[in-house]
């Protein structure tokens, strides 16, 4: 196995260039000291890696994204001439519109960018904040923690809005057109009606307890009293307002003013009103954070940091370099069984020790020590039931986590003509948020996203507990590749709750390891695994494969977290090999 040392990666400097014989790269941790150990080892070289080498920059204009009027704003933009980060921005406001059980205005994302003439990595972080007022009791009623859907559906539930503050701060930076010809196919489609898709209307007439408050009943019930079906045209002028208001006013508009009020005003309706206030929506400010990037194959893997959990896809990466049945492929029940045995690892850790980094000391650096790597891959054969967490260097004393993470997210990527890319995770957490609508808009219950119970029985606290002004624990891990060069090759992500990190890892797998066509690896039946059990698509296993991973205590039971939702593209032949999960409706287009 190849031996990695550690280095710095910061957000305005390129990924070192490495000679052909030497190993990729060394793992790139935020907040590590550079080591300038020489790599050790000989360098990976899988005989049909699907990512040629390239001599020129992927370029675009190349845009994956969950709804096909979300694509085609998004093209529209980079057609005019627009940064990656502009379409990224027209995207997300018709997303809001489009695939509101999904991400909207009122919720907040993780943006990956990548400049290609510098090849520097610059990770926006718009995690919603727990308001001034909030304690580690914030969902304790009568001592007790509330039921889960009592949590979400209360005020308490939503956090300050990340989302538009963060893209307003990434595109002051990288944009190319002005901010307010960016919202003009969401305001059109919002003024003069959409039509509404099958996922759409099934989450509209479906059991979610968002989909039947006062709020959504008012806005998805025709006025003969039925419900809005597929393929039916809904309208909805405030949203065209909310959207002209940003494009005038830019963040502000949400930040403060009319919006602002609006958004304190539902969540401090019954039943258990929140206590967010509009001191606190204008006091949110996004964070621009280092990047975490390690190495896969010939190839080095970029994520954002806590309170991201994306460098958990990272440890199980690295773990995978350590277990040779990875590699035997998609057909391999021994593959299967691996890959889900490393999965209960790399979730044990996660939810052990991430949480927000100006909070909790999150031992990343250990996470990834090739040492800890090694010894925590070791056990994976021999595993049975749940996994224990381990003890990497510099893990503080936290307690167990009680944290639950529902469905109710999406993802986009972006390359422009220049090869800047975004690679963009964005959420209101459930679906539909908490159920409570602000401006046209679901605000979300990000807040759910902390710990339900802050201490174990022996007081201590953990690491993702409710504070004052903190961001939640978040699985969302958008995810950029590149060559040994450090150039992009590749970015993709997923929506899922806590299922994101299995996603994002299946999908990597599939195509860098299996070397697999994209659409082919995101399309695989999916495999989670956390805690004592294996949630998968099980039908989509052939018989022989479930039945060899049973015999290694890998049985398979149905997935009941949400489904994948995966979106990218791979840089091949000279051309985007784009991709969109076919469980979804979005699509991939590069013309």
């Amino acid at each position: 196995m190849r031996a990695f040392s550690f280095s710095h990666l910061r957000s305005a400097r390129r990924i070192s260039s490495l000679a052909a014989g030497t190993a990729l790269a060394a793992l790139l941790l935020s907040g590590c000291a550079a080591t300038a150990d020489a790599l050790q080892g000989e360098a990976a070289a899988p005989a049909a890696l699907p990512v040629a080498a390239q001599a020129a920059i992927a370029r675009g204009p190349f845009v994956s994204a969950a709804n096909p009027l979300a694509v085609e704003a998004g093209m529209r933009v980079l057609a005019r001439g627009g940064s990656a980060v502009d379409a990224a921005v027209a995207v997300q406001a018709v997303l809001g519109l489009v695939e509101p059980q999904s991400s909207g205005l009122g919720g907040g994302a993780f943006m990956m960018h990548y400049e290609a003439a510098s090849g520097t990595i610059t990770v926006y972080d718009g995690r919603e904040t727990a308001p001034a007022s909030a304690t580690p009791e914030l969902f304790y009623e009568n001592g007790k923690p509330l039921p889960f859907v009592d949590a979400v559906l209360s005020g308490r539930s939503t956090g300050a809005p990340g989302v538009v503050p963060m893209l307003a701060l990434a595109q002051k930076r990288h944009g190319e057109l002005p901010w307010g010809a960016l919202f003009e196919d969401a305001e059109r489609l919002a003024a003069e009606g959409f039509v509404v898709s099958p996922r759409l209307a099934g989450m509209i007439n479906g059991d979610a307890p968002q989909a039947k408050t006062r709020w959504a009943g008012e806005y998805f019930t025709k006025p003969d009293g039925t419900r809005y079906q597929a393929g039916e045209v809904l309208r909805n002028p405030a949203y065209a307002e909310t959207v002209r208001r940003i494009a005038h006013q830019g963040a502000g508009a949400m930040q403060s003013g009319p919006l602002a009020e609006a958004i304190v005003a539902a969540v401090h309706e019954g039943p258990r009103p929140g206590a967010l206030t509009t001191a606190d929506i204008a006091g949110y400010r996004p964070v621009v954070r280092e990047a975490v990037c390690g190495p896969y194959k010939v190839y080095t893997i970029c994520v954002p940091p806590p309170p991201s959990s994306g460098a958990s896809i990272l440890e199980l990466l690295a773990m995978a370099e350590q277990t040779p049945d990875i590699d035997k492929g998609p057909d391999s029940p021994e593959a299967w069984a691996a890959f889900g045995q490393l999965q209960r690892l790399m979730y044990a850790d996660r939810d052990r020790y991430f949480g927000d980094p100006a909070f909790v000391s999150v031992p990343v650096a250990g996470l990834l020590d090739p040492a800890y790597v090694a010894e925590r891959a070791a056990l994976a054969p021999a595993l049975r039931g749940a996994a224990p967490y381990g003890v990497p260097a510099g893990a503080p004393n936290v307690g167990a986590d009680a944290t639950r993470e529902p469905a109710g997210t999406s993802h986009l990527v972006v390359v422009d003509a220049r090869g800047d890319a975004v690679s963009m995770t964005t959420t209101v957490e459930s679906l539909f948020g908490s159920g409570r609508m602000a401006g046209g808009f679901f605000l979300n219950n990000q807040l759910t996203d902390f710990s339900m119970v802050p201490t174990t029985p022996d007081g201590a606290p953990a690491a993702n507990a409710v504070a004052a002004g903190k961001r939640p624990r978040s699985s969302m891990s958008p995810a950029l590749i590149l060559d040994r060069e450090g150039r992009l090759v590749g970015l993709l992500g997923s929506p899922g709750g806590s299922s994101i990190l299995a996603y994002n890892a299946k999908a990597l797998i599939g195509a860098l390891a299996w070397g697999l066509p994209l659409q082919q690896a995101f399309d695989l039946p999916n495999l989670v695994a956390k805690g004592d059990g294996f949630g998968a698509d099980t039908e989509g296993f052939p018989r022989a494969v479930r039945d060899g991973m049973a015999a290694r205590g890998v049985a398979l039971r149905p997935n009941t977290t949400e489904t994948s939702g995966l979106h990218g593209g791979l840089w091949r032949d000279g051309r985007w090999d784009g991709a969109a999960d076919s469980r979804r409706e979005g699509v991939a287009r590069t013309q």
